[in-house]
């Protein structure tokens, strides 16, 4: 039966291995549970994850630590977890229950409240440090980060652990602290591709394309094998730095020298760096020659660069081949009508807005977030929950008369 759930979930048949699962009567191993969650997890399906827990209960079997942990992630990465079920799988004395609760937090400032909350209960770990600053890079709050890495470094003396300085790398980078980063970096004694390619992302979130190329050369000097993740880090950077032809160089190098396949994100990156420096067309016949032709996210790239260069005509191709493959996607609805709008195509704009009411569809408002004196504040267009919203306003008001006289 183990064998035969394995293969099935490797094989990505999750529904037949749950359907399997329910005509055993008794428990299967804790790690073949794992797994079916897991699963449940990267497909986001509660429906057959919930499932897996009914047949837990069903069969009498008590959940280890771990698999309490598993659960607790499975419910909170899908934003699912139920009290009932919290107050059963939740153990305020594991340490585990408390890593499960925070590694798979959906706010940030939830995060940082949980960690609050954990101290008076047990010793964290450096895997609990790793999920707090990702928080803390999450919502960019500096003050945050710097204080869980003292935390951190009077518990542990160094940070010692390759997961725990990627995660201070990129935190600090996310902070723009670039010198705490690459000073975390220099002093770390265990490093891995992760490790790298968190500086290379670093830097070239920063617009740093230079530095991104020097650090990959550093890279491979060292003996470590850039990885898939990596090679769309530097492609990334190569596109907003304006590096075309080291851009090419790089992605023909992930076949011809790393034995690596590009995926649909890669070849995004370079129709995104060709259409950035204008050279829309041969962008286009890029994704004509490529394997990705029917992958969407390549129209999508194209489609931005249509807007960038204010292109109507291939951004109406673009965006015809995006919407047959995915016509939800509101926001590309949005991006073809500014590209209308920047060439003062009202009647196409107007088209636009109206499918997309039609089609009953809006776009997710996004959210801006700020730390001031150590506390993180969010604020999404026209909030007004603030407690010191009023004042906001009145600020911005003041402002604006400032900039116009």
């Amino acid at each position: 039966m183990k064998e035969s759930l394995r293969s099935l979930c490797f094989s990505g048949r999750l529904s037949e291995a749950v359907g399997l699962l329910s005509t055993e009567k008794s428990p299967v191993h804790p790690s073949t549970y794992c797994l079916l969650l897991q699963e449940s997890i990267h497909r986001k399906s509660f429906r057959l994850g919930s499932r897996v827990h009914s047949h837990i209960v069903a069969t009498g079997h008590s959940p280890s630590p771990f698999l309490r942990a598993k659960l607790l992630i499975f419910y909170s990465k899908l934003n699912r977890l139920p009290p009932a079920a919290a107050h059963d799988l939740f153990d305020e004395t594991s340490l585990v229950s408390w890593n499960a609760l925070l590694s798979s937090s959906h706010d940030p400032h939830h995060a940082l409240r949980l960690f609050r909350s954990m101290r008076a209960h047990v010793r964290p770990d450096r895997y609990t440090f790793s999920s707090l600053l990702r928080a803390c890079a999450r919502l960019a709050a500096l003050e945050h980060g710097r204080h869980a890495h003292a935390l951190l470094l009077k518990a542990y003396s160094e940070s010692g652990n390759v997961v725990v300085t990627t995660a201070l790398v990129d935190m600090y980078f996310k902070c723009s602290s670039i010198p705490d980063a690459v000073r975390v970096f220099v002093s770390c004694s265990e490093r891995n591709a992760v490790t790298w390619t968190a500086l290379i992302s670093g830097y070239g979130q920063h617009g740093c394309a230079l530095e991104v190329l020097d650090v990959f050369r550093r890279m491979v000097r060292s003996g470590f094998r850039p990885n898939s993740v990596t090679f769309l880090a530097v492609l990334s950077a190569c596109s907003h730095g304006g590096l075309v032809d080291a851009g090419l160089k790089s992605f023909r190098s992930m076949r011809n020298v790393y034995r690596i396949e590009p995926k649909g994100e890669h070849y995004a990156a370079v129709v995104d760096m060709l259409g950035r420096a204008g050279r829309l067309q041969e962008a286009r016949e890029f994704i004509r020659g490529s394997p990705c032709e029917k992958h969407p996210v390549v129209w999508g790239a194209l489609l931005g660069a249509c807007r960038i260069h204010r292109d109507g005509e291939m951004g109406r191709l673009a965006a015809e081949r995006l919407f047959e493959m995915r016509p939800g996607n509101v926001g590309k609805y949005v991006v073809l009508s500014n590209t209308y709008a920047s060439l003062g195509m009202w009647e196409k704009v107007a088209d636009v807005r109206e499918t997309v009411g039609a089609l009953g569809m809006s776009k997710e408002p996004a959210w801006s977030s700020v730390a001031v004196r150590g506390e993180a504040h969010t604020f999404l267009v026209g909030d007004k929950s603030h407690g010191e919203s009023e004042m906001i306003y009145e600020t911005l008001r003041a402002l604006e008369q400032t900039i116009l006289c």
